[in-house]
């Protein structure tokens, strides 16, 4: 008969080791002069869950509208919600069109619908048309991810422009509410919004101090948001990503040396990459989480948020 001791690890296998489960860098020196950043560009690409989202028959029958869903964490978010059964809109920049077409190419593989939009989410009248023109394609929206982000390492207080800061806070904070409030009036009971904070909002750098300010506008918002919506079941959460690569890093201006060694000041000594974010994702949007909201899930590597 077998021992306790024996019986808790018999055939039994340990889970990966989260030091080196994903490439993580060290990185090559590289930077792209202006974003968007291309995913084309990065070396290594990303990992987005191609190979590794196994799903779960989890999001079956739900819509989702995810902007920033060409590459990165919107694209391994789209792939995971496509593999779980949804149907996906996915927002992004004109010149981001090759990284759409490759998400649709991806989503459309796994049998699910994926309508592409491009649309400059600064714009007030773009946003809302988005919201509108994603319902037609989709028959609905029951899941909606403000996701897209835009940062630029900043010199100091002294250089910093107006324009740059309403840029930040355009595409980081003032498109999630539009996009909140074109979507919220046509949203089940049941649905889900997920916004995208950071690390940023908790460990402000100096060098990224608008991004920084957006993504902790974020938290409020969604905490702020998860009251007013609970009383038409809709629940309102957030993911803080660490430090993830995806074609917003090197695009940002980082000194090179910093992209080479990015995230290795995290407890697990490496960058995350964006297929390490899908599953918080999936969660939120899922039944799974009946009694979730106004929460934020920090996916960061183990720097404490």
């Amino acid at each position: 008969m077998e021992t306790t001791e024996n019986a808790g690890t018999s055939g039994a296998q340990s889970g990966q080791d989260p030091r080196d489960a994903k490439d993580g860098g060290p990185f090559p020196e590289q930077e792209q002069e202006t974003q968007p950043g291309l995913t084309e560009e990065m070396t290594p690409e990303p990992d987005h869950g191609e190979s590794s989202w196994v799903g779960r028959g989890r999001l079956i029958g739900r819509k989702a509208l995810i902007t920033g869903g060409d590459s990165g964490i919107g694209r391994a978010v789209a792939l995971a919600y496509a593999r779980e059964g949804a149907d996906v809109a996915i927002a992004h920049l004109p010149e981001e069109e090759a990284d759409a077409a490759e998400t649709r190419r991806l989503v459309e593989a796994e049998g699910r619908v994926c309508a592409t939009f491009a649309v400059d989410l600064t714009s007030e009248q773009e946003t809302v048309e988005l919201v509108r023109a994603a319902r037609e394609a989709l028959g609905g929206i029951d899941i909606l991810i403000p996701n897209a982000a835009y940062q630029k390492q900043r010199d100091g207080i002294e250089s910093m422009q107006v324009s740059e800061i309403e840029r930040v806070f355009h595409t980081n904070l003032v498109s999630a509410i539009v996009l909140a409030r074109e979507a919220v009036p046509h949203m089940p009971a049941g649905g889900s919004i997920i916004v995208t904070t950071s690390i940023q909002a908790s460990e402000p750098s100096p060098g990224l101090l608008d991004y920084a300010m957006s993504k902790a506008a974020l938290v409020a918002y969604a905490q702020a948001l998860a009251q007013e919506l609970a009383e038409k079941g809709i629940r309102v959460n957030a993911v803080a990503p660490g430090p993830i690569w995806t074609p917003l890093i090197p695009a940002t201006g980082f000194p090179a040396d910093k992209v080479k060694t990015f995230g290795s000041d995290t407890p697990l000594g490496r960058a995350g990459q964006p297929a390490e974010l899908a599953g918080a994702y999936v969660y939120l949007a899922s039944d799974e989480a009946t009694y979730v909201t106004g929460a934020v899930i920090p996916v960061t590597g183990g720097r404490p948020f």
